[in-house]
């Protein structure tokens, strides 16, 4: 029995592990189903939200298709400026998930590549760097991605701003999240550097780059994977509250979040779908790819294997 588990490879164990866990598999299908929508938006939605020539005000506030002054050509209904909000859901989600995927990695090859310098040169270096991440933890990272905000609208002119949102918003929560990588990849590399090959690799005097991006860094990855995954769905909420508290993205351009600010302002005029279903969509993203970040995270561990 032990020498058949032996011969079975990390990669296969993985699978059986997805195979074996129906959570693991509802929410990889959500995800999958997310980001396909998100990137046929243009083909799936039945209308471009963003395009002023489409919006009609008298479809305005149109409750969803099965409520009483519905109509059929608006499933789940329309907001305040007559966008269909089925379509603004799939458009608001490509939104949210770039933003989310390109924070995580953002923070991931800066904190990756912080914490392999401060793991395998040690010293001065090492106690700078950390101290540096220690002291960003200690500041909640809502905080940190406001604070950039506010110095990017207090710098740009407002116009320069807006063009330019989705990229400072990704920058705010990146430069909020490396930290954590940074912390992880230096604990890791530390046990690395005292490993055999390692060692070996400097008596024969193997170049320090080759050494870290040859046998460092591939050795670290795993718990880099399971961090960005379970950031993911940080980043992705992160970037809806930033845009709920109005320092996201602009109204023109509606993430998850931005559709959820802009429904929370008639919410209690009794139209409670344009804030709804933009909040369902988000728990939905974000509870399914969190699912996904633990299981990867056991399936991952050999403790539990």
């Amino acid at each position: 029995m032990s020498d058949t588990a032996a011969v079975i490879s990390p990669r296969a164990i993985v699978w059986l592990s997805y195979r074996s866990s129906p959570l693991a598999i509802s929410a990889s299908v959500v995800v999958v189903v997310f980001l396909f929508g998100a990137l046929l938006a243009p083909w799936l939605a039945p209308q471009d939200p963003f395009d002023p020539i489409n919006l009609q005000l008298m479809n305005a506030f149109l409750p969803p298709a099965w409520a009483s002054g519905g109509d059929p050509a608006f499933f789940l209904g329309t907001d305040d400026q007559g966008r269909d909000m089925l379509s603004a859901i799939l458009y608001g989600s490509r939104i949210s998930l770039f933003v989310g995927l390109a924070a995580v990695a953002f923070a991931a090859v800066l904190g990756v590549s912080i914490g392999l310098i401060a793991g395998y040169a040690g010293g001065w270096t090492e106690v700078i760097l950390m101290r540096i991440a220690d002291v960003q933890l200690t500041i909640p990272a809502l905080l940190i991605a406001l604070m950039v905000d506010g110095f990017a609208r207090a710098a740009l002119p407002p116009n320069i701003h807006d063009e330019i949102a989705l990229y400072m918003l990704i920058f705010a929560i990146g430069i909020a999240d490396w930290p954590q990588y940074a912390r992880v990849v230096r604990s890791a590399t530390l046990v690395q550097v005292q490993a055999g090959y390692v060692v070996q690799a400097r008596l024969i005097g193997a170049p320090r780059r080759s050494i870290i991006f040859g046998h460092v860094l591939p050795n670290v990855m795993t718990s880099v994977l399971v961090l960005a995954t379970l950031g993911l769905a940080l980043a992705i909420i992160a970037e809806a509250t930033l845009s709920f508290l109005g320092v996201g993205m602009p109204p023109t351009t509606p993430s998850l979040g931005t559709l959820i600010r802009i429904g929370n302002d008639f919410l209690f005029s009794g139209e409670w779908w344009i804030t709804l279903f933009p909040s369902l969509a988000l728990v939905l993203l974000a509870l399914s790819v969190n699912l996904l970040g633990d299981w990867l995270r056991d399936a991952l561990n050999p403790r539990l294997r």
